[in-house]
């Protein structure tokens, strides 16, 4: 038994299916795969192209986030040189030793004095570096001595 094609009207047996013939001879239903293909594929590489992307971008972030932590751990390291020679200077105005290599945290730090100036350089486990500079006069009423603080400059 024969049933006309709803495309073309022609006939065809059950389960048969026939393609399309345009003028050229092509076969339209694989054109049409081919070009569902090719799109599909294009799709894929501009979905690939944006993810990539988006990873690139938030790798930086993340970079940045932990250059700003370390950044932080090095100033915090710094003061704490700082924190610590004030201790001294309440206890002996006369102190002018400084410290070198004074593990702190994960770090270490390193005070210099120069007369009234305190120069503190904080270093992490990672490298990273800050200073606190700061300018201090001590009472001579004591002990504890009184510590203050003219000038204070950090990283410069």
């Amino acid at each position: 038994m024969t049933v006309a094609c709803g495309r073309c009207r022609q006939g065809v047996g059950p389960g048969e299916h026939h393609a399309i013939v345009d003028e050229k001879g092509m076969k339209l239903q694989r054109t049409r795969l081919a070009s569902v293909l090719v799109m599909m594929v294009f799709v894929i590489a501009m979905i690939s192209a944006v993810v990539i992307g988006v990873l690139e971008i938030t790798t930086e972030e993340v970079q940045l986030v932990q250059n700003h932590i370390c950044a932080a751990q090095a100033v915090a390291t710094a003061e704490a040189g700082l924190n610590d020679a004030f201790a001294e200077l309440r206890a002996n105005p006369a102190w002018n030793a400084g410290f070198t290599d004074r593990p702190f945290d994960q770090g270490a730090y390193s005070v210099a004095v120069n007369g009234s100036i305190l120069r503190a350089t904080g270093t992490t486990s990672r490298g990273y570096v800050a200073t606190m500079e700061a300018q201090v006069t001590v009472s001579p009423a004591g002990p504890p001595h009184t510590v203050t603080i003219n000038r204070l400059r950090i990283n410069q």
